[in-house]
């Protein structure tokens, strides 16, 4: 049995290696022993106790503790990600926009000649052409849908977000399916309209474009970012038309690989993923099958594009010329094609320097061009976004609390 008085020694030494390593503000902090009669070798045991201090767990980097870990990563991501849009919308404003604009004082004088009837038809065209997209995505949902004033709502705010947010449609597609699925849409159903609208909507574009293209060429010339454009749109074509193959000739095997993938990645139900795939699937088969049914579909699609492209027709009408409808489809399908590459939020500065730059080879005056596309860039991109953020709110307000 050991001697008390060594074990007594024995605290007395780790009391004296511990009390330097204490500021007196943690030594004032430790209440003073309550006298007991047990022996002095307890107290000075609870004493040692009640002064251990906790060490901090370190993690991959020394001296930071988790949360700072876990918060410095995501941010100096998010940091460098803006910081290279950031410098991706300069270079455009620099070398696409602002070159354009160079001579916009000079064309201030057309402002008193404005057709005003003319900016009220434009903006109905634009208003028209948001309509369409609505009824497009209620024609690619199943019967049971929401109604076509809340589709038209879910798509003003994912058109705003997509006006806010870089990444092109990413951000406005996971609001869109957020409030769809909210709106009593599955989940399988909701991505597939949302793909089906996207993807089909630009094929949609680009046969429109390249049909103004081969009727164009022969008349005005061509242009080497006629083919870049063209290019772009081809390998859209290509992509979505191996999707259709894959997700109806080979149906099953698609399902077994994304079962087979999604149950080696982490955090994923490789049962449900493949279960939404299958859904997917047999409702792509289900629009193939029905041909007046997809006839809808793309009739609404280039309704959509048209009207838009209607709207820019009217507003550069507005300040005195009249362009050709070839011309100005040639110059509206390369804006909007290019302006697919995710680069700035809806195409910012992509739009308007190709709008005002087409335009103006195909021999609108320079001035007309500039005030021309900014009135349609002011409807078609600027009004979207207090719209969109209204629609969103009154969706938000008017959804059902949940009972209990």
């Amino acid at each position: 049995m050991a001697d008390p008085t060594d074990v007594g020694a024995a605290v007395g030494a780790d009391e004296e290696d511990l009390s330097p390593k204490l500021k007196p503000s943690a030594l004032s902090a430790v209440p003073a022993p309550i006298p007991c009669s047990g022996t002095s070798s307890i107290a000075s045991e609870d004493i040692s106790k009640a002064l251990q201090v906790p060490t901090p767990v370190t993690w991959k980097h020394e001296g930071m503790t988790e949360p700072e870990h876990q918060r410095r990563r995501p941010r100096l991501r998010k940091e460098v990600r803006w910081g290279i849009t950031a410098f991706v919308l300069v270079l455009i404003l620099e070398y696409l926009v602002l070159p354009e604009l160079a001579g916009f004082g000079h064309s201030l004088h057309l402002l008193s000649k404005v057709n005003v009837a003319y900016l009220v038809i434009g903006t109905a065209l634009e208003a028209a052409s948001l309509v369409a997209y609505a009824q497009l995505t209620h024609t690619v949902l199943p019967p049971d849908g929401p109604g076509r004033l809340r589709l038209l709502r879910i798509d003003l705010s994912s058109l705003a977000v997509s006006h806010i947010l870089p990444g092109g449609t990413a951000p406005g597609t996971g609001l869109a399916y957020r409030l769809m699925t909210e709106s009593g849409v599955s989940g399988a159903d909701a991505g597939f309209a949302l793909g089906t609208q996207g993807i089909g909507s630009a094929v949609v574009l680009n046969a429109i474009f390249w049909t103004a293209l081969v009727i164009s060429i022969p008349l005005n010339g061509y242009n080497p970012v006629y083919g870049i454009a063209a290019a772009a749109g081809a390998l859209l074509l290509g992509v979505f038309a191996g999707i259709v193959i894959l997700l109806t000739k080979g149906r099953h095997r698609v399902v077994e690989t994304v079962h087979n993938l999604a149950d080696k990645l982490p955090f994923l139900d490789a049962d449900i993923l493949s279960q939404q795939v299958q859904k997917v699937a047999e409702r792509l088969k289900v629009l193939l099958g029905q041909r007046q049914l997809l006839v809808k579909a793309v009739l609404w699609a280039a309704a959509n594009w048209l009207l838009d492209a209607s709207s820019l027709w009217i507003f550069v009408e507005a300040f005195g010329h009249l362009v050709p409808p070839v011309d100005l489809l040639v110059a509206y399908g390369l804006a909007n094609v290019l302006a697919f590459i995710p680069v700035t939020p809806g195409g910012l500065g992509v739009v308007e320097g190709v709008l005002i730059t087409t335009l103006a080879g195909f021999g609108v005056p320079k001035g007309i061009a500039i005030l021309g596309v900014l009135a349609y860039r002011l409807f078609n991109f600027w009004l979207p976004i207090p719209v969109g953020g209204a629609a969103y709110l009154s969706l938000r307000l008017g959804r059902p609390v949940p009972e209990g």
